[in-house]
């Protein structure tokens, strides 16, 4: 059984993105790693390379910045880095430059694609998603973060990048997919608050048109993290390849997890799914 892995990533060092720990994350899973390197305003391409890797396969793309409706750049540059992953794979593994898979899920991934890869029904895996926000200490636990998304799709080219590039489809149909426990933990929250506005700014380029931009310029230049609804306190170990980045991190963030910001509605909801173990959460994949 062949694995592959690709990913897209453009301006890294300029959006302070943890590609380099997102890319060593998978590589020990993969006899390859496809990376779709955009043209960048910065040492991207470079930064890529320093990682050292035979395994890593660098492709050179140039991003369409007219494609402005609902992020379908990213998902264009994504089927890019999917369309160069060798033809004798069975599967492949797909990472964003801001999440990073946990060690912990390797041997849980190798035995999902073992298991599954003689059944064809079974299209792709789901893993877990721990969203990071303000700083390494602390996630978001709220409704509106993913809870699960597919990031291990078979080598199959009729599946396509959807929309905005969080998950995938074939043939406009959700895939069928069985879940692994493998944890991904998603780090594009991570950042002080300057990065973030500039995260913010670059992002609204993709999603919206000039006239949109300029009547957002006042709020899109201020970013305050207080204002997310629900936190909780981290207590779990990151990845390995996280420890040298979280150990170099140089601002504060400080919040209290035990105080929700939900509307009414929201409450209510929350207070169903505690009591019910009812999640109901739109899915971008149908599991089997």
């Amino acid at each position: 059984m062949k694995i592959s892995g690709f990913t897209i990533v453009r301006n890294a060092i300029k959006y302070d993105y943890p590609v380099v720990e997102s890319i060593r994350s998978i590589l020990p899973l993969c006899d390859e790693v496809v990376v779709a390197v955009g043209k960048s305003e910065d040492g991207t391409r470079r930064l890529i390379e320093s990682i050292g890797s035979p395994k890593i396969r660098i492709i050179d793309t140039i991003w369409d910045e007219s494609m402005r409706k609902g992020g379908e750049v990213l998902a264009v540059e994504t089927n890019k880095a999917f369309d160069a992953v060798s033809p004798e794979s069975d599967w492949a593994i797909y990472i964003q430059a801001d999440e990073v898979f946990h060690e912990e899920g390797y041997e849980k991934l190798r035995e999902a694609m073992k298991r599954w890869n003689a059944d064809e029904e079974v299209e792709g895996l789901l893993v877990d998603y721990l969203h990071f926000y303000g700083s390494y200490d602390f996630v978001a636990d709220s409704r509106d973060w993913y809870r699960k998304e597919v990031r291990v799709i078979r080598n199959d080219k009729k599946i396509r990048s959807y929309k905005d590039a969080q998950g995938f489809r074939k043939e406009g149909k959700k895939l069928h997919v069985k879940q692994t426990g493998a944890m991904m933990y998603h780090y594009g929250w991570v950042k002080p608050p300057e990065f973030i506005r500039s995260k913010l700014q670059y992002f609204h380029t993709l999603w919206h048109d000039e006239e949109w931009m300029e009547r957002k310029k006042t709020e899109i230049k201020t970013f305050d993290y207080s204002g997310i609804d629900s936190l909780a306190s981290f207590t779990g170990v990151h990845p390995l390849t996280m420890q040298k980045r979280i150990s170099e991190k140089n601002w504060k963030f400080s919040f209290d997890p035990t105080k929700k910001k939900f509307p009414t509605l929201l409450r209510l909801v929350n207070w169903v799914e505690k009591r019910t173990g009812w999640i109901g959460e739109y899915k971008n994949y149908k599991i089997v």
